[in-house]
């Protein structure tokens, strides 16, 4: 990965692409090579990261339902083809929609054919009106999270070089065996998404290389959240990422958007992931993000 840029003295920043809306001028018909185009572009711009949403529909608040929406470790496959040195992962993986082994197996596959750039972003899940409509089982918040939290473990033990049975409440393995490793030691990035306070962020703590959080007026809250699980756990709270993410829109400008980084970074983050809502030029939003990084340095 290229080297951050650094905001002011002590502070760094990534800057991450994160795919979540494909409806563009070029069309439905022309989506591959207009968003192999457009990660290239990316790359070639500086930006560090490039992450897709892991949903089937198209999210509320970013267009209708029925706009174009691609299913996210085949899309990982394309872009890590496409791509050569940004850190790949979904933001974030729904833990309802693949058994945990298998997910492992598509984050090491993954891994091991980018070159050791591939990782997991995972998450409780929560879009109950698609897994309705394609028939994902979506059971309540609890039960959610604690197929979460086995989720991780089964995936932590199968990075690692453990092939001993694993039994859980929800799952049960008989052997852990996962051939080849992932080449990123000693095992992929591991992001959790979500500010749950008393359950997302405790897992992240225990379990987790990185937070992502939406940035608000809470977000220095969550954060300090964080430290006191770090300090229950016994973790070292700068050792996990603390991560943004902040939405641009075409009335979006490269000042307003360094204005925001600048108050990412003053609240404790060292990453920053960009969406983009109503923007049907995807070099736009690349535009964005590096003016918003030239500026910010």
């Amino acid at each position: 990965m290229s080297h951050p840029i650094i905001l002011m003295e002590g502070i760094r920043m990534d800057f991450g692409l994160h795919v979540a809306d494909f409806t563009w001028r070029t069309g439905p018909t022309q989506l591959g090579p207009a968003l192999a185009a457009h990660v290239r572009n990316a790359e070639a711009a500086g930006i560090q990261r490039i992450t897709v949403m892991d949903h089937f529909w198209q999210l509320p608040g970013i267009g209708p339902e029925s706009h174009e929406m691609l299913e996210a470790y085949a899309t990982l496959g394309f872009i890590a083809a496409h791509t050569e040195k940004a850190l790949l992962h979904t933001l974030v993986t729904g833990v309802i929609y693949r058994e945990p082994a298998l997910l492992a197996k598509q984050v090491t596959t993954l891994n091991v054919l980018s070159g050791g750039r591939v990782g997991l972003g995972i998450g409780a899940a929560w879009n109950e009106q698609e897994s309705a409509g394609l028939g994902f089982v979506f059971p309540p918040v609890a039960e959610r999270f604690r197929q979460l939290e086995e989720t991780i473990q089964i995936c932590l033990q199968m990075w690692s070089e453990s092939e001993e049975p694993y039994d859980g409440a929800i799952w049960q393995l008989g052997r852990t065996l996962n051939a080849p490793q992932s080449l990123t030691q000693p095992h992929p990035y591991l992001m959790i998404g979500g500010s749950g306070e008393k359950k997302t962020l405790r897992m992240v703590a225990q379990y987790a290389d990185a937070c992502n959080i939406g940035f608000s007026p809470e977000s220095a809250r969550k954060l300090e959240v964080l430290r006191g699980h770090c300090a229950d756990v016994g973790r070292d709270y700068d050792d996990i990422e603390k991560t943004a993410m902040i939405g641009v829109n075409p009335e979006s400008t490269v000042d307003s958007v360094a204005a925001t980084v600048r108050e990412i970074a003053d609240t404790g983050f060292t990453a920053t992931y960009v969406f983009s809502v109503g923007i049907d030029e995807p070099e736009r939003v690349v535009d964005l993000i590096a003016g918003a990084a030239a500026q910010a340095q």
